[in-house]
């Protein structure tokens, strides 16, 4: 009996090259062991799309337990964190442009 080559894909490995569906979500960046779980919470948070005024207030007080107020001084200290930029560079590099922008009109 031969022992399987360990250089060998894994024929039960999904596929990286294969396309992701339309419907599907993008799956969420790997957690890197820096970060707290309300870090992770808030990143998380911050990645997703609002329908409408106040879902974003709402969902902040709902599924964190804090004001939306508390939600955005953490979130400006987190932008600043290089353990968050390694974990989603997309969302973090995103929210880094738009506080700059806001800076700039002031």
């Amino acid at each position: 009996m031969t022992a399987p080559d360990p250089s060998a894909p894994d024929p039960s490995a999904p596929d990286p090259a294969a396309p992701v569906a339309a419907d599907e979500p993008a799956p969420a960046p790997v957690p890197s062991p820096g970060l707290s779980v309300r870090d992770r919470a808030l990143l998380t948070l911050e990645r997703r799309s609002w329908a409408g005024p106040g879902a974003k207030e709402r969902a902040i007080r709902e599924e964190l337990g804090i004001s939306p107020v508390r939600y955005y001084q953490l979130l400006n200290a987190l932008i600043e964190d290089e353990r968050a930029l390694r974990e989603d560079p997309v969302t973090v590099n995103r929210l880094r442009r738009v506080r700059d922008a806001k800076r700039g009109r002031r």
